[in-house]
C-alpha cells in the first residue's frame, strides 16, 4: 500500500470514532519535505488520551493497511505507538489529550480531521531554537574525555572495542555541524544531507575509518579530535562561552606522555 492510502485508510477508520476529535498529520508529511523513505508521523487527539482502549482503536486501524509486523505500544514514550507493516511502512503515533496541544504548532501539524477545530487555536510556528551552551559544554567536555580513554583503550591493547570511541567522537562532530547551520526541521537521523554543507559533508567523508587496530584507532581520535576542537572552539568563541582549556590541557598532556601524541591543532 502507497503512503497516501495508507493515510487516507487510517484517516477514514478514526473519523467517525467516539472520542477521537483530530488526527494530523507531523513530521515531514507535515512540513512537504516527505519522500518514499519517509515514515508517517501522526499526532491523535483523544478525550481520553493514551488509553489502553484508543491504543486499540489505533491498531485496528493501522492493520487496515496491512499486516503488522512490529508494535511496540507506549514502550519508550508514554504516548507514542511505533508500528510496522509487512511491507515496511513505518508509522508512529503521538496520542494526546486536547490540552496537551500546547507544544504543537500550526507549521508542524497538517489536519487531516479536526472535529474540535484545534489547529487554528495552535502557535502558528515554534519559537526561533536559542543556543544551548549547557548541552554544548557538555559535548564539549564528553568528547575531550573520549578522547582521553584512548590512552586506556591503548594501554590495554582494547582495540575491538576501542574503536568505539571513534563514533562517540563522530557523532560530536555531526551534532556540531548541524547547529553550525541551524537548519530547520531536523527529521530522523537518516536525513543529514539536507542539513549540513558541502564543505562538512567533505570533512566527514575525509575521516579515517574506525580499525581496531592501535596505529588506526590513534589516528582516527587525531583526525576527529583536529576535526572537532577548534571548530567548537570557535562556536563556544561566539557563544560567549568558557572553554574548559585546563581539562584539554591535562587530556593532551596525559597523551603525549602515555603515547607520544601530539595535539593536531593550534589551541587557543
Amino acid at each position: 500500500m502507497d503512503h497516501q492510502r495508507t493515510i487516507d485508510t487510517i484517516s477514514t477508520a478514526l473519523e467517525q470514532t467516539p472520542g477521537i476529535q483530530a488526527l494530523f498529520l507531523s513530521g515531514s508529511y507535515a512540513t512537504g519535505l516527505a519522500d518514499k523513505f519517509s515514515d508517517i508521523d501522526f499526532v491523535m487527539v483523544a478525550d481520553d488520551g493514551a488509553t489502553d482502549a484508543v491504543s486499540a482503536l489505533w491498531r485496528d486501524a493501522v492493520a487496515q493497511t496491512g499486516e503488522i509486523v512490529l508494535w511496540w505500544d507506549r514502550t519508550t514514550v508514554p504516548v507514542l505507538i511505533n508500528a510496522i507493516t509487512a511491507d515496511w511502512t513505518r508509522t508512529d503515533v503521538i496520542i494526546l489529550k486536547p490540552d496537551q496541544m500546547g507544544h504543537q504548532t500550526q507549521a508542524g501539524l497538517k489536519p487531516l480531521f479536526d472535529h474540535k477545530a484545534l489547529h487554528p487555536t495552535l502557535a502558528k510556528a515554534p519559537r526561533p531554537a536559542q543556543p544551548n551552551t549547557k548541552k554544548f559544554r557538555y559535548q564539549i567536555e564528553e568528547f575531550i574525555r573520549i578522547l582521553g580513554l584512548l590512552h586506556l583503550a591503548v594501554g590495554r591493547a582494547e582495540y575491538i572495542n576501542g574503536v568505539l570511541g571513534v563514533f562517540h567522537l563522530r557523532a560530536a562532530l555531526v551534532e556540531l555541524m548541524i547547529e553550525e547551520t541551524a537548519a530547520p526541521n531536523r527529521g530522523g537521523i537518516l536525513h543529514l544531507n539536507r542539513l549540513i554543507t558541502d564543505e562538512q559533508k567533505a570533512v566527514l567523508t575525509a575521516m579515517p575509518a574506525p580499525v581496531p587496530e592501535r596505529e588506526g584507532m590513534i589516528a582516527a581520535h587525531l583526525a576527529y579530535a583536529a576535526a572537532f576542537l577548534p571548530r567548537a572552539r570557535m562556536r563556544a568563541q561566539a557563544l560567549g562561552m568558557e572553554w574548559p582549556e585546563r581539562f584539554e590541557e591535562v587530556t593532551w598532556a596525559r597523551l603525549r606522555d602515555s603515547l607520544g601524541i601530539k595535539c593536531p591543532y593550534v589551541r587557543g
